[in-house]
This record gives structure tokens, C-alpha cells and sequence, in this order.
């Protein structure tokens, strides 16, 4: 009868072999995750910073715009002709000497409607 063999368990310098195989995998993907991390985080902070400065750069456009009016508003305010036309039209002042006259509604008369009286027999 042959002999059979006994199967013995790899020798050591195999499961070392797989052992550092094993552990540089796992090492080399928790490095990866954590360069992911490193890197994540700074990126989606630059992201978020970028359209804060869209939104800021239409805020500031929108008051540059209103800035723009309001200075011209101001040459046209320069003139005493503007000022007087704004004093009479808005604060109802006039100059000494003439008589203000303000116009007043006349009321429309209420009208009832008239129907005819109901009668009961």
C-alpha cells in the first residue's frame, strides 16, 4: 500500500507572503480612503467658497447698478429746479406771496335703490 501524504499546511514563508500581501492591501486602501478624506474635505470647502463668490460678485453688481442711479439722482437733485419742483409736488409748499389752492373731491351722492313694497295679502 503507498504511502499517502499527509497535506500539510503551507509552509511559513507562504502565509508570511500572504500575510504581507494581505496587510499591504489593507494599508494601501485605508492610505487611499484616507487621502480621499485629506483631499475631500478641501476640495467641497473650495466648491462651497466658489459660489459664495457668485452670489457676493451679483450682490455687488446689483449695488453698483443702485450706486450708479442714486449718483445720477444726486447731479439732477443739484439744480434749485428739481428741489423746488420735488417741495411743491410732494410737501405741498409754495413760495410767499402765493396762494396754495387744493382741489377737493366732491363726494358722489349715495343712492339707495328704490324697489317697490312688497305687500302681503
Amino acid at each position: 500500500m503507498p504511502e499517502r501524504r499527509r497535506r500539510t499546511a503551507a509552509p511559513p514563508s507562504r502565509r508570511n507572503g500572504r500575510r504581507r500581501r494581505t496587510s499591504r492591501g489593507t494599508l494601501g486602501v485605508l492610505a487611499l480612503v484616507g487621502l480621499l478624506f485629506a483631499f475631500g474635505y478641501p476640495v467641497s470647502t473650495l466648491l462651497s467658497q466658489r459660489g459664495q463668490i457668485g452670489s457676493a460678485e451679483q450682490h455687488l453688481g446689483q449695488l453698483q447698478r443702485q450706486t450708479a442711479a442714486l449718483q445720477h439722482q444726486a447731479k439732477q437733485l443739484q439744480g434749485s429746479g428739481a428741489v423746488e419742483q420735488i417741495a411743491r409736488q410732494q410737501y405741498g409748499l409754495v413760495r410767499p406771496g402765493e396762494t396754495p389752492y387744493v382741489l377737493v373731491p366732491v363726494a358722489s351722492p349715495t343712492t339707495v335703490p328704490t324697489s317697490p313694497p312688497t305687500t302681503r295679502p
